[in-house]
Parts: structure tokens; C-alpha cells; sequence
């Protein structure tokens, strides 16, 4: 009994194989369910989703030191002999966040999925199986194990796509796939590359390639690979036509994990590759990526404004706020990279909230072109009160998470070292004039929402409000945005020793 105590209250314990892989088989079992009743497979993925978030958080408060920049809770399985291909895991400041953020969304996801009761089973199984891959992309450690984390993860959005989704749904669906597996050979062309560089022997571990020097034709060449993967999943202008179309057809759970992590995994991708292993060539591209984070922020902001159907307006106020994120990657400076770091997390819980809302909605008046709805704050007071709060969120009012990781972005702009001060001032105008046009979409889509009179002439004007599990989950999403928004330094805490050991490189 003691041995067992010791066991799960050292570092050698297996913790993050156990996180990882417990959705997937559990989720596995749903199948052996009886047919009648959705209720119970649904409670039973919401307790699968909940032990691992609090399996999770426990393996991050107690054996997780903040101050260490290095890999921590490191696993090292040899998997397959042939190739030497090990099944590693680690964790380090960068990681920590969206595997928290990770946990959290899919959790109220599964809560919001309550609606869906065709195929339930699938449906269930298909987001614990998209959960374990996204936690397994985010923690693993070895360059060919992150690429098959990567592929597990896009079978599920396919399939909650084409199967639950809106009348195009089997085109938003087909496109979705070309896309990204489109970007994925890329990803595995860079892989390979940087595995097999070198040496006869594969070398996949990621700090092992960290420590490594490429030619630096070879490394720009191996950046652009990374690039076009990564681009495509955290959508960088021109790669982002997939997002609009899906985010439009998607029920709205598979918006939530779409908006909250899918998009996440591109961005982190590219500080976690093309930051810690091509330095060299990020120095070179980076003035690149901050003038397209520029153009991006205002060209999704303008044309959300165009959006006559509510959930692609929300879908290009995300693309747009994605901007922030490449331009904090692009400056190369500590307080830039912190402030993308921050936005990550920020937009996760408001891009998953505001779908949420426009999916309770929907469920609601069964209308999601602006131009057809009004008045909705009347037979709908509580639903009106909490996008009305998200809405503000999204266009960074002060108080709020985004407004810190906006501001933080700005000053990583400005602090930059790499960059001529015309060239800062004219990237923080450019943004700034971003800024101006995220409030007008947003507030021009709650007028168009809840204001006015149409909804009042139909007939049957009485709708159910918002209820305790719709209520719940926003306000579960709008806790952490106020408390980030108040106390940023949570986030930064995790973060910033990592940020400092990857900036070292570019010194």
C-alpha cells in the first residue's frame, strides 16, 4: 500500500499517458451501452471529461514546478524497436495552458451537446476522442508522436462535421478535410525532415532537435513546411476559407471545441516548432508574420461586418483576433510572446462562449441570419444580459481577458528590439485601426439580435429563456475571462520562464 502511495505521489508516476489516453478508451466503451438512453451516455462523458480535467489540474498543482523551464512530468516508452520510436510526453510552461483550456472546454462542450440525441453514442465517443488527441498534440515530446496526435484529432471534427452539422454540411465537411490534411503533408514532410537530418538513426525527440543547426536554406525550407501546416489550422489569411464555412454548418458544441481549441493547436504548433527548433529562419519570416497579423486583423474585421449569417460573423471576428496571436509570435520579444501566449487562452473561453450563446439561440427562434432577427432581448432577458457581456469580451473592454492580452500584444509590438520604429508605428496603427472595427461588428450584431421589433409580429412570440445548464455554462466561461482579465499574472506565471528560455535562442 505504501509503494502505491509512493508511486502516485512522485514524478514517476504516468501521468499524462493516463491523461491522454483515458478519453479515448473510455470513450471506447460507450459502445458496450445499452440503446435506450441518451442521458446516461451523456453523464458519463461529462464524468469521463471531469476526471481528466481533475486529473490534470492535480498532476499540474503538485508535481508541477512553475520556476523550471525545462520538460516536466517527462515520460520516455520505447514504443515501436524498429525505428526507435518512443512514446514521450512532457509538459513545460507553454503547454500547461491549453491543456487546462483544453479539459475545461470540452467538459461544458459535452454539457452543451444536450440537444443532440441522433447517434448519441458516435457523438459522444467522437469528442473524447478529439479530446485525447488534442491533449496528446499539445504534450507530446517527440516531433513524430505530435504528428500522429495531430491526425487522430482531425477524424473526429470530419465525422461531428458531416454528420451534425447544418444543410452544407457535407461540403463545409469535404472542405474542412482538404484543408487541413492538405496542411498535414507538409507537416509530415517537416517531421521527416527534421528527424532524419543528419544521422542515420531517426532523431525525433523535440529537445534533441531543439539543440540541433540546420543549413539555413534547408531550415527556411523546412519553416515554410511548418508554416503552411500551422497556418491552415490557426487560420492565417489567405488558408482561412475553410473556418467560416465550417463554423457555419458545425452544431454548436463541435463550434465550441473547434473555436476554443482547434485553432489553438495552430498557433501553439508554431511557437512550439517554428520558434524553438528554426530560429534562424523565424528571425528571417517574423517581420513577415506582423504584417500579415496586421492586414489579417482588419481585413476578418471588415468582412465580418459583412456576415449576414450570425455564426460566420463570429467565425471572422476569431480569424481576426488570431492576428494578435501572429503578430506577438512575429515580434520576438518577451512581452509579445506572452501577450500571444495570453491571447491563446482569452480566445479560447470567449470564442467558445459567443458560439455557445448563438447556438442557444438558435435552438430558440430556429433564425441565424442577422437580418431576420430583433427584439430578442425582451422574451429573452438572460441570454441578452450574457452575450451582451461576451460581446464586450470580444472587443476588449477593459476588466476583460481580452483587453489584457491586446494591450500586452501592443507593448510587445513597441518593446520589440528586431524592428525600425516606423516600422512599429505603422504595425500598431494598422492594428489600432483593427481595434476600432471590432467594436462596430460587434455591437452592430447585438443591435441586430436584440433590439428592434421583428420577432414581435410573429405569432407564436413566446420563448423559454436561457435555463440552469445554459446559464451554467456561460457563466463557468465568463469566470476565468474577468479573473484573467483582473489577474493576468495567473497565466503569465505558467508561462514566462518558457518564453525567456525560447527568446534566449534569438539573442
Amino acid at each position: 500500500m505504501a509503494q502505491v502511495y509512493l508511486i502516485f505521489t512522485t514524478n514517476f508516476f504516468p501521468w499524462l499517458t493516463i491523461i491522454v489516453v483515458l478519453p479515448i478508451s473510455a470513450g471506447s466503451l460507450i459502445f458496450l451501452f445499452p440503446h435506450r438512453g441518451n442521458k446516461v451516455i451523456r453523464w458519463y462523458t461529462i464524468c469521463i471529461c471531469l476526471i481528466d480535467l481533475l486529473l490534470t489540474t492535480y498532476a499540474f498543482c503538485y508535481h508541477f514546478e512553475l520556476d523550471d523551464p525545462l520538460m516536466q512530468l517527462t515520460e520516455n516508452y520505447k514504443w515501436i524497436n524498429f525505428f526507435d520510436f518512443y512514446w514521450r510526453f512532457g509538459i513545460d510552461g507553454l503547454s500547461i495552458g491549453p491543456i487546462l483550456l483544453t479539459g475545461f472546454i470540452t467538459t461544458l462542450a459535452t454539457l452543451a451537446a444536450q440537444p443532440v440525441t441522433r447517434e448519441s453514442k458516435l457523438f459522444h465517443f467522437l469528442i473524447l476522442a478529439m479530446y485525447s488527441g488534442q491533449i496528446g498534440s499539445f504534450s507530446s515530446r517527440d516531433i513524430l508522436l505530435f504528428f500522429i496526435m495531430w491526425e487522430v484529432e482531425l477524424i473526429p471534427v470530419y465525422l461531428l462535421l458531416s454528420m451534425w452539422g447544418g444543410k452544407k454540411r457535407l461540403y463545409s465537411a469535404t472542405k474542412f478535410i482538404l484543408y487541413t490534411a492538405g496542411s498535414s503533408v507538409f507537416l509530415l514532410m517537416g517531421v521527416l525532415g527534421i528527424g532524419l537530418y543528419g544521422s542515420n538513426e531517426p532523431a525525433l525527440n523535440l529537445e534533441t532537435s531543439a539543440n540541433q543547426s540546420y543549413p539555413l536554406a534547408l531550415e527556411i525550407i523546412f519553416y515554410i513546411g511548418f508554416l503552411i501546416a500551422f497556418a491552415v489550422k490557426s487560420p492565417i489569411i489567405p488558408l482561412h476559407t475553410w473556418l467560416p464555412d465550417t463554423h457555419g454548418e458545425a452544431h454548436y458544441s463541435t463550434c465550441m471545441l473547434l473555436a476554443g481549441i482547434l485553432l489553438k493547436m495552430g498557433a501553439y504548433g508554431l511557437v512550439r516548432i517554428n520558434m524553438e527548433l528554426l530560429p534562424h529562419a523565424h528571425s528571417i519570416f517574423s517581420p513577415g508574420l506582423m504584417i500579415l497579423g496586421a492586414i489579417q486583423i482588419i481585413y476578418a474585421a471588415s468582412t465580418s461586418l459583412g456576415q449576414r449569417n450570425l455564426k460566420k460573423r463570429i467565425a471572422y471576428s476569431s480569424v481576426s483576433h488570431m492576428g494578435f496571436i501572429i503578430i506577438g509570435i512575429g515580434s520576438i520579444s518577451d512581452t509579445g510572446l506572452n501577450g500571444a501566449i495570453l491571447q491563446i487562452i482569452s480566445h479560447g473561453f470567449i470564442g467558445a462562449a459567443l458560439f455557445f450563446l448563438a447556438g442557444t439561440g438558435y435552438d430558440r427562434i430556429r433564425l441565424l441570419y442577422l437580418d431576420e432577427m430583433g427584439g430578442m432581448a425582451i422574451p429573452l432577458p438572460k441570454i441578452f444580459m450574457v452575450f451582451s457581456i461576451l460581446s464586450m469580451a470580444s472587443l476588449a473592454l477593459p476588466g476583460m481577458s481580452g483587453f489584457v492580452a491586446e494591450l500586452i500584444v501592443f507593448f510587445g509590438i513597441i518593446m520589440s528590439q528586431k524592428f525600425l520604429l516606423m516600422t512599429k508605428i505603422l504595425i500598431t496603427f494598422v492594428t489600432a485601426i483593427g481595434m476600432i472595427l471590432t467594436p462596430i461588428y460587434s455591437l452592430s450584431m447585438l443591435r441586430q439580435m436584440f433590439y428592434g421589433y421583428t420577432l414581435f409580429n410573429t405569432s407564436n412570440s413566446y420563448f423559454f429563456d436561457s435555463g440552469p445548464r445554459e446559464l451554467f455554462i456561460s457563466i463557468s466561461i465568463l469566470i476565468p475571462v474577468i479573473g484573467i482579465g483582473i489577474y493576468p499574472d495567473f497565466i503569465f506565471s505558467l508561462s514566462v520562464d518558457k518564453v525567456e528560455a525560447i527568446l534566449s535562442n534569438f539573442l
